[in-house]
């Protein structure tokens, strides 16, 4: 059994997005590590990124943006996301759904790139 890449708190749910900037379209592109990947099509600058992904999620789980908040990572790929009241059953049950709407994998372990210079057989 695989962790679980969410944890609840008093809150609701804290989980962390490992975001790709400037791409050509916003898209949930399943796990990163311990993390969702989601393309955004916002360049990272003045805080562009972290507005769009904080859309972006909301749009993505069915919530309004004032229940999303990126807690961590202001100034990095790799942000915490704080969700308000929505429990890890219901996080998981949403993300079922954009999984089977985008077409990725969020509840297994993304798989690990081999090491530079590793054998590949």
């Amino acid at each position: 059994m695989s962790r679980l890449w969410f944890q609840e708190n008093k809150d609701g749910v804290v989980f962390r997005v490992h975001v790709q900037p400037r791409s050509s379209r916003n898209r949930l592109l399943g796990r990163h590590g311990e993390a969702l990947k989601i393309s955004l099509t916002a360049p990272p600058v003045e805080g562009a990124a972290n507005r769009l992904c904080r859309e972006f999620v909301a749009e993505l789980l069915g919530l309004s943006k004032s229940q999303v908040e990126v807690v961590a990572g202001l100034k990095s790929r790799l942000k915490t996301i704080q969700v308000e009241t929505l429990s890890g059953a219901e996080l998981l049950r949403r993300c079922e759904i954009a999984e089977s709407l985008n077409g990725c994998t969020l509840m297994a372990e993304a798989p690990r790139r081999p090491k530079a210079g590793g054998n590949d057989n």
